[in-house]
């Protein structure tokens, strides 16, 4: 998959869960997690896309590791918004694997930046 392929699906992410969250019945709860869940996504895509355009290997490495917190809030909250609305678990699941999926693809990539970035820094 190509930096632009990768991109692409950061935002197609982002996207789903903001159609995603505007569909969760409207109550505090909701809509805090609604709240939290719609910010870690777009966040993700937002912070993938940010190092594309990184001027160091550090700082490709540091937005990468935002990339990867943020997508782990992301799943976090999507379990808080299945626990109280467990109607929409299908969907749930459908969205988690997707930002699992984006996840290990980050973690992988992640623990190959840091064997060359530290290699280098060695050399």
């Amino acid at each position: 998959m190509t930096k632009a392929q990768l991109r692409e699906r950061f935002k197609q992410y982002a996207i789903v869960v903001a159609r995603f969250v505007l569909k969760l019945p409207y109550n505090v709860v909701n809509k805090n997690y609604a709240d939290q869940l719609n910010r870690s996504a777009s966040s993700s895509a937002a912070n993938y896309s940010a190092s594309l355009r990184a001027k160091s290997s550090a700082d490709f490495i540091n937005k990468f590791k935002i990339v990867e917190e943020e997508l782990d809030e992301s799943l976090f909250f999507f379990e808080l918004v299945e626990a109280n609305n467990p109607t929409l678990s299908e969907e749930i699941k459908i969205l988690s694997k997707e930002g699992n999926e984006l996840l290990s693809i980050i973690v992988s990539s992640l623990k190959t930046l840091r064997l060359k970035h530290n290699k280098n820094r060695n050399s």
